[in-house]
């Protein structure tokens, strides 16, 4: 039996920057392009090139791998061409290579947002579809307000999609901007529109003011969508957006829509969904929601009480998928079942393969978990991870070892009588036997160590040279004066690789240190197995010639 292909559409950095409290700056776009792609989705919607300069700089260069790049904006303003139309131009322009472009679909909005007439607006929808067609671009049309203006004005919102879609739009997606429409008038509503358009050409974007985003998706695939669009974790304006963390798992997983229908989604993907979901958090310095479906801590925790032996018997008459399915792990209050598959996938990304019953993994296991407890998160920080890794299974080098650290932060008057702040670091590590102490100037405390700790690693600091500190995020645990705080540090090097390592103490300072410290100490891990690596092949070479 052939399946249809459905479509997932990430709207994070769009969408999810509406968010309240949430501001996404370009090293957040460009690391949480890459969790997206994680997931296997088809499309990754940007932001609007040109609206800020973030955006601006997001689009100066292609970000996606596999995933289609797309960039949001309006259609042609009224009284100009699109060929002529500074936004529009804007967006074609840019590194993208696809281009969403929002219309009113609710003529009420047509007058009241734009002061214009739905004539002047259906004409400029297919102009501006046409020049981005006509530029090579695939084009999409968002119809803001689609539900509510179909049903004030179903001739209008028709005309609309019909427009669109002769103009040369590969998709057009119905919105419920307002996220007050029910399943049911969505499912009624998409019935209508597929007499006007396939569903192989229409969306569905919407939103969760009721608490019914997901299932609004679910009614338009149901009645003949094929292309979802969402955010992680549901992030969005208001009451958030469809959230792609469930509903990726829903699709692939349940027979009634696995059967039905295929994704770009693989076994692989689902099984880092948890991660991917936490990592999220994490970037966003908020805690993970423990009831969330699939992802959440809770997600397939059981109190047994009376039904334990049958629980342990039969796990599954409490699951409605195993946990491991989607990266997540199975939790019992009277007896912690630790998830050995999950941490041998984990190891195996870092060429570390291991036995399921090699005793080493019960002690990493309980060391994961025993910091887990004091406010560790490892699915944020896969380089900690790793370090930890090599360190409990006693397969870590001794690079160096830091014997001495004092960070000074001092707010005094310079020659011209202007107050400034300086800030000065002090290291002493030790390489090989050898003493060495660096002394530097930073902007603030953080900056100072970490220029102070990479400024002499001896023999290292070649294999350094190129390692720079990307981003720093800070998270208290617990409140009141013995504050946990939790620090995540992301650095990159000249390869392009990311990654991303965590401290946590009740001093910010300390946590800190700890993940430049394990930065470090994971470049130098990339390194040495790179260094190792060369040093067979010369070998090989060296013998076969001889």
């Amino acid at each position: 039996m052939s399946r249809d292909r459905l479509y997932l559409f990430d709207t994070t950095l769009r969408d999810g920057a509406q968010t309240a409290g949430v501001e996404f700056s370009l090293e957040d776009k460009i690391a949480i392009t890459r969790l997206i792609e994680e997931l296997g989705v088809d499309y990754v919607e940007g932001g609007y090139p040109g609206a800020n300069p973030v955006d601006t700089a997001f689009f100066e260069e292609k970000r996606t791998k596999s995933a289609t790049f797309t960039a949001f904006g309006m259609t042609k303003r009224a009284g100009r061409s699109a060929a002529n139309d500074p936004g529009v131009q804007g967006l074609l322009n840019s590194a993208a290579t696809a281009t969403c472009f929002v219309a009113k679909a609710w003529d009420y909005q047509v007058k009241l947002a734009l002061g214009s007439t739905t004539e002047e607006h259906i004409e400029g929808l297919g102009d501006t579809v046409r020049t981005a067609s006509g530029a090579g671009k695939e084009v999409l049309v968002d119809l803001e307000h689609f539900f509510d203006g179909f049903k004030a004005n179903p001739e209008y919102a028709l005309s609309c999609v019909t427009r669109a879609i002769e103009a040369g739009a590969r998709w057009v997606v119905l919105c419920d901007t307002n996220g007050g429409t029910m399943p049911a008038e969505v499912r009624q509503i998409v019935g209508t529109v597929l007499k006007f358009a396939p569903g192989d050409k229409l969306g569905i974007h919407p939103h969760d003011d009721t608490g019914q985003a997901v299932a609004n998706a679910l009614a338009a695939v149901d009645a003949g969508v094929r292309q979802i669009q969402g955010t992680l974790n549901g992030l969005g304006e208001r009451c958030g957006n469809a959230n792609l963390i469930t509903l990726i798992p829903t699709l692939v997983l349940k027979p009634y829509y696995a059967e039905r229908f295929e994704t770009g989604v693989t076994e692989a993907h689902l099984e880092r969904l948890t991660h991917i979901s936490r990592a999220f958090d994490d970037r966003l310095n908020r805690a993970p929601a423990r009831q969330a479906p699939y992802v959440g801590a809770s997600a397939f925790a059981t109190k047994a009480g009376i039904h334990a032996s049958a629980l342990l018997k039969d796990f599954s008459t409490y699951e409605h998928v195993p946990p491991e399915s989607v990266g997540n792990e199975r939790s019992i209050m009277v007896s912690q079942q630790a998830g050995k598959s999950n941490l041998l996938t984990a190891l195996s990304r870092h060429g570390i393969v291991l036995e399921k019953d090699d005793p080493r993994l019960e002690k990493l296991l309980a060391t994961v978990k025993e910091r887990e407890a004091r406010g560790y998160s490892y699915d944020g920080a896969d380089a900690s991870f790793a370090v930890l890794a090599h360190s409990v299974l006693g397969t870590l080098p001794s690079f160096f070892d830091v014997e001495h650290y004092r960070a000074m932060v001092e707010r005094r008057h310079n020659a011209q009588g202007e107050e400034v702040t300086v800030t000065e670091a002090v290291v002493k590590v030790r390489v090989e036997g050898e003493l060495l102490m660096s002394v530097a100037e930073g902007n603030g405390p953080v900056n100072a160590l970490d220029q102070a700790l990479r400024k002499d690693l001896g023999v290292y600091s070649k294999r350094i040279e190129d390692l720079e500190l990307a981003d720093f995020k800070v998270r208290i645990l617990d409140g009141g004066t013995g504050a946990v705080t939790r620090v995540l540090v992301e650095s990159r090097d000249g390869s392009g690789e990311r990654w991303s390592t965590i401290g946590v103490s009740s001093n910010i300072i300390d946590a800190s240190f700890e993940a430049l410290y394990e930065s470090i100490t994971y470049k130098l891990l990339k390194t040495e197995a790179a260094s190792v690596s060369a040093a067979e092949e010369t070998l090989q070479h060296a013998t076969a010639v001889g």
